[in-house]
């Protein structure tokens, strides 16, 4: 969150203008499964983040699941109502504050620090996750975010699977920014 003071010539002196950006909040890598820790910066190519392995490449990973992206104001949501989570343990790559879970769809581009990414796909939870408290993957997937409904209240709760177009670094507290949408 960015927060300035209105400038000279301000109609509203002294107001403070709240402006969100959405930035990454943490990127998380692991030798393998979950959970996944923490790092301060990191090396994006089109395979996902150097240093990051997958403990099943059949499912997860590759060009079109280089990224897991979610949300920690999501995570929180799962916090409260009793899921024993902390960031990283969804086997996210990039915990993300001020995106909109809500608003994430198939198609669209983004850009932080030096890469830009695309979402391909809604993550499948798996029983990976079944640690972290009975019932989680329902929590998190139902039939409704099956079917691409975003009006689901779980919908991007699992996360999103990202393509990467454009490798480079990135580091905690770099902004994303909305590039575009595919149709």
């Amino acid at each position: 969150m960015v927060s300035r003071r209105a400038g000279l010539g301000s109609t509203h002196p002294g107001v403070t203008i709240v402006v969100s950006v959405p930035t990454i909040l943490q990127i998380n890598i692991s030798r393998g499964g979950l959970p996944k820790r923490s790092i301060t910066e990191a090396d994006v190519t089109t395979l996902g983040i150097t240093g990051d392995v997958q403990a099943h490449p059949q499912f997860h990973g590759g060009p079109s699941k280089a990224l897991l992206i979610i949300t920690s104001e999501g995570i929180d949501e799962l916090i409260a109502q009793g899921y024993s989570l902390y960031y990283g343990a969804m086997g996210e790559n990039l915990t993300t504050r001020g995106l909109d879970r809500r608003t994430l769809r198939t198609g669209q581009r983004y850009r932080a620090g030096s890469v830009i990414f695309e979402l391909t796909t809604m993550r499948i939870p798996c029983d990976a996750l079944d640690p972290y408290g009975p019932g989680i993957r329902k929590a998190v997937y139902d039939a409704q975010v099956k079917a691409g409904d975003p009006s689901s209240p779980r919908w991007a709760l699992s996360g999103f699977y990202a393509s990467v177009l454009v490798p480079g670094s990135i580091r905690p507290g770099d902004a994303i920014q909305f590039l575009e949408a595919l149709a």
